[in-house]
């Protein structure tokens, strides 16, 4: 069992920064991947990043130069900072990693509003 818990979140205005947060605990060992989804309103959650644990990354057109995913191993910890915000990039942010199963955190709000 692998369980995520998210932070970071909040109000910021377009063009502004935000930095996510992803604490893992359990059978950390057992995990590969680690990653983000993120789900708008009235909208099906979509890939936003993902880091494998050799470091590898993977990002959705839409964040590709604005958004750096990042992983501490040791921390067991995974990063997302969000450069540039949009309205757009408006949703509740998932954390999941990769291990036996897919694992969900439970989720943090990033609003984008002026």
């Amino acid at each position: 069992q692998v369980q995520l818990v998210e932070s970071g979140g909040g109000l910021v205005q377009p063009g502004g920064s935000l930095r996510l947060s992803c604490a893992a605990s359990g059978s950390i060992f057992s995990i590969n991947a680690m990653g983000w989804h993120r789900q708008a309103p009235g909208k099906e959650r979509e890939f936003v990043a993902v880091i494998t644990s050799g470091g590898i990354t993977n990002y959705a057109d839409s964040v590709k130069g604005r958004f750096t995913i990042s992983r501490d191993n040791a921390k067991s910890t995974m990063n997302l900072q969000m450069n540039s915000l949009k309205p757009e990039d408006t949703a509740v942010y998932y954390c999941n990693a990769l291990s036996n199963k897919l694992y969900w955190g439970q989720g943090t709000q990033v609003t984008v509003s002026s």
